[in-house]
């Protein structure tokens, strides 16, 4: 169990340097979609079971919708192609 949860750590540190390091925002809320997995996925590990539900609710599904969303909305009204 520790050894899992030290791997879960250590995945989630990685993805969350990632997240950091990505430029292109629809990128980045892929990445964030996988962050807030592997982040419910410590949760779900260390015993935590609700806080893990709404991990993955909201760090996995909403917030990584709303930002592209965002970007849609803001590049459409920019008359960006990107």
């Amino acid at each position: 169990m520790i050894v899992l949860l030290t791997l879960a750590l250590l995945a989630t540190g990685v993805a969350g340097t990632v997240v950091a390091l990505t430029a292109d925002p629809q990128r980045q809320a892929v990445t964030l979609s996988v962050y807030g997995l592997l982040l419910g996925t410590v949760f779900v590990l260390a015993a935590a079971p609700d806080v893990a539900l709404s991990q993955l609710t909201v760090g996995t599904a909403l917030v990584p919708l709303l930002v592209l969303l965002t970007v849609r909305t803001v590049r459409r009204r920019s008359g960006g192609s990107r």
